[in-house]
């Protein structure tokens, strides 16, 4: 079935057919005094591949437990496939979770491992033999049935994990960090994996993670927590371009932040002015309206800043770092108000850029620089 991404909004707009297959209402989860997640409400569709992105404690691992029915919510209701989840215990919710331990079993070999919840339903015969090379097949683990898990690497022992959650046939496959003890060539590999693998078997994938670019390169869309609520759901290209306050745009990537005064608005172009004197020309959304007079948040990426004077926002700036990183170089730079200023220089020729201590002219333009909501 088709999809179509809609860049403002940062929703997938799907075909009607596809139904919801995690929807969470309300939920709240307390631990004593403290509360993990706060009146949570989100809708995952069917053959979605659905990230859950913050920092530690944000509440993405507890969300992603309660799921799972490890956890119940204090308050609100879960539903999988339609179905309410309120006192359905983990082993009978068409769900399954891969760790990030692996949690594979070190005395079975890895046919065994990947049988282990087929012979549990009952499966027997020529139809366990054929659903678990399948399995093996999808994960890149043929040949390798007969072996230990201690004969395995890391990468493949969570190859493992994954054929024995996906030889079930779940509706809906929870991770909860699953690349975390890998090392990051490996970690790189296995994100393309996995998002080419849920591509090929359909199944609705609910992904917890704290890294940034884990997240993009892998997410139809996103939700990024923080103290236990949501701060933004959208596809990755909306959460970078388009965050919608200060916490999302400084936790997806790296930017640039301003604060100032409101100093006119026309239209959807406002002027900022910082304590500094600065001017900065930026555009706002539609919810993040401002008014004159009110103190307001700008905010621009790096790689959206460049050297010169050809642009809407022209500042003076004195470089005080330099960071080689290969394809680019990193200059962190200070405005004359002495506000901080990340750019970007793409590595592209052999002419050196300005040094430490230069006085330089960078440029950003309006269109780039985006009012920030609370």
């Amino acid at each position: 079935m088709e999809e179509r991404r809609t860049k403002e909004a940062g929703e997938i707009r799907r075909d009607p057919e596809r139904g919801v297959a995690v929807e969470l209402s309300g939920v709240t989860k307390r631990f004593g005094e403290f509360v993990a997640v706060d009146d949570l409400t989100l809708e995952i569709r069917e053959g979605e591949f659905f990230s859950l992105l913050g920092p530690s404690g944000c509440g993405k691992t507890t969300t992603l437990r309660m799921i799972a029915g490890f956890e119940e919510p204090s308050e609100g209701s879960i539903s999988v496939a339609g179905e309410p989840m309120l006192g359905v215990p983990p082993y009978r919710r068409p769900v399954n979770t891969v760790f990030q331990s692996y949690a594979v079993f070190p005395h079975m070999n890895v046919f065994d491992n990947v049988a282990f919840g087929l012979r549990r339903a009952g499966v027997k015969g020529d139809e366990l033999r054929q659903r678990v090379t399948q399995a093996c097949e999808m994960v890149q683990l043929s040949g390798f049935e007969k072996r230990k898990p201690g004969a395995l690497s890391g990468g493949q022992q969570q190859r493992v994990a994954l054929a024995r959650a996906l030889v079930n046939k779940p509706k809906v496959l929870l991770l909860d960090e699953p690349l975390g003890a890998l090392d990051l060539k490996l970690r790189k590999e296995m994100q393309l994996e996995l998002k080419s693998l849920q591509h090929e078997v359909g199944i609705t994938f609910v992904y917890v993670t704290h890294d940034q670019e884990e997240a993009l390169t892998m997410s139809d869309r996103i939700a990024v927590m923080n103290e236990g609520r949501v701060q933004q759901v959208a596809d990755p290209n909306a959460l970078y371009e388009s965050p919608r306050n200060h916490f999302v745009a400084n936790f997806i990537g790296q930017t640039n932040v301003f604060s100032g005064t409101v100093e006119s608005v026309n239209a959807d172009r406002v002027t900022l002015r910082t304590r500094g004197g600065e001017r900065i020309e930026a555009v706002t959304r539609e919810e993040n309206r401002v008014e004159v007079g009110a103190e307001a948040q700008a905010t621009v990426r790096p790689e959206k800043v460049r050297f010169g004077s050809a642009g809407d926002n022209v500042s003076n700036a004195e470089i005080r770092q330099i960071v080689y990183l290969g394809v680019s170089t990193q200059y962190i730079a200070e405005l004359s108000d002495e506000t901080p200023l990340v750019l970007y220089q793409q590595n592209v020729h052999d002419s050196a850029g300005p040094g430490v201590g230069e006085e330089v002219s960078v440029t950003w333009d309006a269109h780039n620089c985006l009012v920030l909501g609370d």
